[in-house]
């Protein structure tokens, strides 16, 4: 029943702060919708802080587990980032980046809130430069690449939320496939990594 309780907790603070903002939701707001009791609540978590720590830390597996699903199902290319969040833009419940969002909410780069939202920043730097050394680009303008890319991902992130569109995607993917382009061709044996099935254009 204890785990129960921890995990109605997490699912409607999660639930609250994507959508209303971590300030905005307190914790008498949580306990009134999750029906979880004052007492059960500190067992779990030692305050509001660690609740939302334990929220983003949840949701940065989850997250980038969906991202890589996404993209092996779209292909597993570098440019597929972005046709799976082009398909995250379109849905209703959509508010933006949980972790940029907290990072905005949380200005102290030093709080627990604000090292895991930049965690899971470099956890994506990461996952990027990842399929880019797969499509054979040298480690180091791998990394250096997954950089500007996951910039670009950030910024259409942004726009789609101030838009109201999933139009940013396909623009951002645009100027990401030009900055692939302009990289010096794979080695032997390695598949061009902007290149792109005639059917998807």
């Amino acid at each position: 029943m204890a785990t129960h309780a921890r995990a109605r907790l997490l699912d409607t603070a999660e639930a609250l702060f994507y959508a209303e903002g971590v300030r905005a939701v307190g914790v008498e707001r949580i306990l009134a919708e999750s029906g979880v009791g004052r007492a059960s609540f500190y067992r779990h978590f030692a305050g509001k802080d660690a609740l939302v720590v334990a929220v983003l830390t949840r949701r940065d597996q989850a997250w980038r587990d969906w991202l890589a699903d996404r993209v092996t199902a779209l292909g597993g290319r570098p440019l597929d980032v972005f046709d799976a969040l082009a398909e995250r833009f379109a849905r209703a419940d959509f508010r933006g980046c949980a972790f940029i969002n907290t990072m905005v909410e949380t200005a102290d780069p030093d709080s627990p809130a604000h090292r895991v939202a930049a965690a899971h920043k470099r956890q994506v730097v990461d996952y990027v430069a990842a399929l880019l050394a797969d499509r054979g680009h040298p480690a180091d303008r791998a990394a250096d690449l997954a950089h500007r890319i996951v910039l670009l991902m950030d910024g259409a992130i942004v726009t789609a939320l101030r838009e109201g569109t999933p139009a940013p995607a396909a623009e951002a993917r645009t100027i990401a496939a030009a900055l692939l382009a302009a990289e010096p061709p794979p080695g032997p044996g390695l598949e061009d990594p902007c290149a792109e099935p005639a059917a998807r254009g």
